[in-house]
């Protein structure tokens, strides 16, 4: 029946239904992903328990870590784009007089928010296309582009943590699949680490992390978590055409 059918498996029902609202809240990068993505997290430490994913039953454990950090991440980016927007806008107050320098000198005026109609309007500074730690940016958007050598670190934290990964599930666990395990596990832990810095390549990991999540819980009939990470792998799709539409608008 149906009904019984959900009552065994409600738990891993209701983390399917967080986690898929999670990756919607990560397309539109809202904040509060973050609590959401505790939540989920907590749920599936049980779930990959139960069925002997400890890989991924430890990978929501870093989660839990890693979306209180990127919780912080992110409230203190929003801070200080605040703190810029308000410092960059001019308020200048009808009962504020012009001082003479700037009433006489078109480029004082202009310094001062005080602009006459036949000033002569001169270019905005570029904007530097990069961050203080050497990240590319697009200009007016929070989305950034990894940079070569953070890619490069990236690639060998992945690989270095599937072999480790791999060598203590299959030696130390009962884990039906440990090179699967290990792999999903690995590519995650580094994708949502550039989820904390808004790198726009963290989508193709998803991507190729969530394709290969489908085919292994398909094979292990956990069907709820094979629905939930088959939205994460179109959703990722979605979020990778959308970031980059985002970027290319600002």
């Amino acid at each position: 029946m149906v009904s019984d059918w959900i009552a065994e498996n409600i738990v891993e029902i209701f983390g399917a239904v967080t986690g898929i609202v999670y990756v919607i809240l990560e397309i539109k990068r809202n904040i509060w992903l973050w609590p959401l993505g505790i939540v989920t997290s907590a749920v599936y430490i049980y779930v990959f328990g139960r069925e002997g994913f400890y890989a991924n039953m430890g990978l929501q454990g870093y989660y839990l870590v890693i979306s209180v950090y990127g919780w912080y991440m992110w409230h203190g980016a929003q801070g200080k784009s605040a703190v810029i927007a308000r410092s960059a806008s001019s308020i200048v107050e009808p009962a504020d007089p012009p001082s003479s320098i700037a009433s006489e000198n078109p480029v004082a005026r202009r310094a001062s928010s005080i602009v006459e109609p036949g000033d002569p309007q001169s270019p905005l500074p570029a904007e530097n296309p990069e961050n203080i730690d050497g990240t590319l940016k697009d200009a007016g958007t929070d989305v950034l582009h990894i940079d070569r050598t953070t890619a490069l670190w990236c690639a060998i934290a992945s690989v270095t943590l599937w072999a480790v990964l791999w060598f203590i599930l299959d030696r130390a666990t009962d884990s039906p699949v440990p090179v699967w395990d290990g792999l999903i596990a690995s590519l995650s832990v580094v994708a949502t680490w550039m989820l904390t810095r808004k790198y726009i390549e963290q989508w193709y990991v998803w991507i190729f992390a969530n394709a290969i999540a489908v085919a292994v819980y398909l094979a292990s009939g956990l069907y709820p978590t094979v629905v939930l990470f088959y939205v994460y792998f179109v959703m990722a799709i979605i979020g990778l055409f959308k970031w980059r539409q985002d970027a290319r608008a600002n």
